[in-house]
């Protein structure tokens, strides 16, 4: 099982990257806004899974500059588990006003991001 699903990892990985979408282009004073805004944004997530990827692809389609964690490492998988309660990718964690919010779900994490860069 762990040689299948390793293999489908390489596979997304490798029509990930032939497939690569279109990068989002802004004005630069407008893009300096966005990446402020970003700043407060962290995506956890495992490189190969299919729902990462689409989460990915979503970033990079709107141009954002949202910092990626790998969740399997020691440190970044407690602090998921800990601080947002389960230890599932893709999660979004953001930052607002001192307050933070765990965000789970491909979909949702997407219609988020549409929903305040678009």
């Amino acid at each position: 099982m762990f040689i299948i699903r390793w293999l489908l990892g390489r596979i997304i990985l490798l029509l990930n990257f032939i497939f690569t979408p279109k990068k989002r282009q802004r004005p630069i004073a407008e893009q300096a806004k966005v990446d402020e805004q970003t700043r407060a944004l962290q995506l956890y997530q495992y490189a190969a899974c299919p729902f990462c990827v689409k989460v990915r692809r979503a970033i990079r389609r709107q141009g954002l500059n949202i910092t990626t964690i790998d969740a399997k490492q020691i440190p970044h998988q407690q602090t998921l588990v800990e601080q947002g309660g389960r230890a599932m990718v893709p999660c979004l964690r953001i930052e607002q006003q001192g307050e933070v919010q765990w965000m789970y779900e491909s979909s949702d994490i997407i219609a988020y991001l549409n929903q305040r860069f678009n």
